[in-house]
C-alpha cells in the first residue's frame, strides 16, 4: 500500500488505496500465449493411438460364452477357433450352463460389423438373451495367444 502527500490536504498523509493491476495483467498474458504455443502439442501426441473410445462402463464377467473375432475374421469360442456355420451348435449346448444367458463378443478394431451381427444372429437362435460387446479391441498378443491355440 502506497501512502500519497498531498498539497491539497494541508501536508497530511493520505492512503493510496488504489490496486496496480498492470503487472498481474503481463502475467496472465504471458501464460496465456505459452498456453496457446503449447495446446497444438497436447493434441498431436494422440494421433497415432486409434482405440474405441468408451465414455462408462462396468467389468465384465467371465461367462460360459466368450466369443473372440480377430481382424482376419477368424471367430473362437472360449478360446476354441470355430467356423460360423458350427457356432450356433456351440452356443445352443453352452446355453444350458450359461444362467445369464449371456454371450460376450470381443473383437478386434478392425473386425467386419456383418461378422458381428452373424454372431448376433446365432446367439439369438441358440437361446441367448443378452450380448455384451466389450469396448476394448483384442491386442495383438491375445490375438497371437488365439491363432497359436487354434493350431
Amino acid at each position: 500500500m502506497a501512502i500519497k502527500v498531498s498539497k491539497e490536504t494541508g501536508g497530511k498523509k493520505q492512503t493510496f488505496n488504489e490496486i496496480n493491476i498492470t503487472p498481474l495483467t503481463d502475467i496472465f498474458l504471458v501464460l496465456l500465449i505459452i498456453m496457446m504455443v503449447i495446446a497444438p502439442s497436447f493434441q498431436s501426441i494422440d494421433n497415432n493411438i486409434n482405440m474405441p473410445e468408451i465414455t462408462s462402463g462396468t467389468g465384465i464377467e467371465e461367462l460360459n460364452a466368450n466369443i473372440s473375432v480377430t481382424k482376419n475374421g477368424e471367430i473362437f469360442l472360449n478360446s476354441e477357433k470355430i467356423t460360423l456355420d458350427t457356432l450356433e451348435e456351440k452356443l445352443a449346448l453352452l446355453v444350458k450352463e450359461n444362467e445369464a444367458k449371456e454371450v460376450i463378443v470381443r473383437a478386434d478394431k478392425d473386425a467386419k460389423s456383418s461378422e458381428i451381427l452373424n454372431i448376433m444372429n446365432a446367439a439369438q437362435n441358440a437361446g441367448y438373451k443378452k450380448l455384451v460387446v466389450a469396448g476394448e479391441p483384442l491386442s495383438k498378443k491375445e490375438q497371437e495367444e488365439l491363432e497359436k491355440s487354434a493350431e
